[in-house]
């Protein structure tokens, strides 16, 4: 309803994440059709996402040549195992140096790894899919080379106080587990065993009281305690997983890339009993025409309900690698495009109710991750963009006056408002950005002077921004300068006259 001066408000707020599947006709307003370095917030919102800072300012030693990747990067005792060429290190955070812990590790690929306390000891078990697979106590490594052991697997996982090794070269279809409460006893007569699939299995994921075994055209799962009364139960025969890398535990799920996006395995009511379901409709596009999908990298951050799949090319250059966010909110999911993070290896873990969420890249570093207002002295740049807004009518010219901006600062902000009307038309008049810049609108106590900012100001404030222009749909464009601290963008609101029908 129009106001004294006859302006119509109409309110909507930023939720529903980026949405590529609908028309601009179906989306609901909060919606966003570009929706990039922005993450859809547990908190309510498009929040720009944090940057990321070394973990520890050295990089990792190269072997052989500067052009190794981290093909590990595994948070352990307080520390980073990271693996480079030949060579496995570990480092703390901070300027300190790297300390080689094993080498002679030849051909290595990617690194998978678990975490593990047997016997009241906290270890680590690796494997690189070409040689055997090795524990680190923190002090010391023992291969993994007795009678009946793998000799080169890519995935290990550990389950019912085993250890289930997959991915060996001789039988990529084979999966290999030690002796119940053992990590290094392969004798059959102990309770050591394997069994074969009819599939090559492409990840090994523990799942409450199962055992997830992912293939390239299937999924099982391992049940039962010992190999007294396991049994091998089919979950389909109709999908698989196309990377293992790819695979996490999330929002109390297992989400995986499947042939056709983003999907989950979820547990049901009904005990033991499980359903798959595609959560990536919305933006499946971004999954259609991939290369290289064995390089895909994903990971979790957990105190943001979060899951982060990067589309991750050891020839594409950083600043242009993408990837997608995807957010759990309630029963639905939120998506948005990342740009920025080419990730060659993760790992994340919750120390002392803290998130830590590290990555090794393609350069030889290993990077932390929500840490700090850029990509390590990069900057982040973020876009967002409303669906065409048409307020109900599509048939009735608006001339609009102002806009409201309702958000939540964490420092100064740094952006452009841009205003289109009529669906980006060309023959359409284009006003000039309207400065979305807050420096002195409010002040985040630590982030700003004294008698520069404001402080004491709202924690979600308005920006009332006069525009001028008119059409018969109009959409909205956030650009963030890429010097900004995270900010997170609550809702806008548009004050309008409706002209006659045309």
């Amino acid at each position: 309803m129009a106001d004294e001066s006859g302006l119509n408000p109409f309110v909507f707020a930023c939720q529903g994440g980026l949405v590529l599947d609908q028309s601009t006709f179906a989306m609901q307003p909060g919606m966003a059709l570009e929706l990039e370095n922005f993450e859809p917030a547990t908190t309510g919102g498009y929040r720009r996402i944090s940057g990321y800072t070394k973990w520890n300012t050295n990089i990792v030693p190269q072997d052989q040549s500067a052009t190794e990747s981290v093909l590990m990067s595994a948070h352990f005792k307080g520390n980073v195992i990271a693996a480079r060429g030949r060579k496995i290190y570990k480092g703390a955070a901070g300027s300190g140096s790297w300390t080689e812990i094993d080498t002679g590790r030849t051909g290595a690929g990617r690194y998978t790894f678990f975490r593990y306390n047997l016997g009241g000891t906290d270890k680590i078990v690796w494997a690189d899919g070409a040689n055997h697979a090795s524990i680190y106590n923190n002090s010391s490594i023992v291969d993994l080379n007795s009678t009946g052991a793998p000799a080169d697997p890519s995935i290990v996982v550990g389950h019912k106080n085993a250890l289930f090794f997959a991915g060996t070269s001789s039988n990529p279809n084979e999966v290999i587990y030690t002796a119940p409460e053992t990590d290094t006893d392969f004798s059959t007569g102990n309770g050591a065993g394997a069994f074969s699939l009819d599939s090559a299995v492409t990840g090994l994921f523990p799942f409450r009281e199962d055992l997830f075994i992912f293939c390239e055209e299937r999924i099982y799962k391992l049940v039962g305690d010992s190999f007294a009364n396991y049994i091998v139960q089919p979950v389909t025969r109709e999908i698989g997983c196309t990377n293992g890398f790819t695979i996490q535990e999330f929002a109390g799920d297992i989400v995986f890339l499947g042939p056709d996006g983003l999907r989950t395995v979820a547990g049901t009511a009904k005990i033991g009993d499980v359903e798959l379901g595609t959560i990536s409709r919305a933006v499946q596009e971004r999954f259609e025409g991939l290369s290289d999908v064995d390089e895909f990298d994903s990971v979790v951050i957990p105190d943001k309900t979060q899951y982060r799949i990067f589309f991750s090319n050891a020839s594409t250059p950083r600043s242009t690698t993408t990837g997608v966010i995807c957010v759990r909110k309630g029963d639905v999911y939120e998506f948005a495009d990342i740009k920025g993070i080419r990730s060659s290896s993760t790992d994340n873990v919750v120390v002392a109710g803290s998130s830590i969420v590290v990555h090794g890249d393609f350069d030889g570093y290993v990077y932390r991750q929500e840490q700090g207002n850029d990509f390590d002295g990069n900057v982040v740049t973020g876009k967002y963009r409303s669906p065409d807004l048409t307020m109900g009518d599509s048939g009735i010219r608006k001339s609009f006056d102002r806009v409201i901006i309702n958000y939540a600062p964490e420092a100064a902000v740094s952006a452009d408002l841009f205003v289109r009307y009529d669906y980006e038309s060309p023959n359409v008049a284009r006003p000039a950005a309207y400065p979305f810049d807050t420096t002195t609108s409010v002040a985040v106590y630590g982030s700003s002077s004294y008698g520069v900012a404001t402080y004491g100001g709202q924690s979600n404030p308005l920006i009332r921004q006069p525009i001028e222009g008119s059409g018969f749909a109009i959409a909205l464009r956030v650009n963030d300068r890429g010097t900004s601290a995270p900010y997170s963008l609550k809702g806008f609101q548009l004050e309008f006259q409706a002209d006659a029908r045309r």
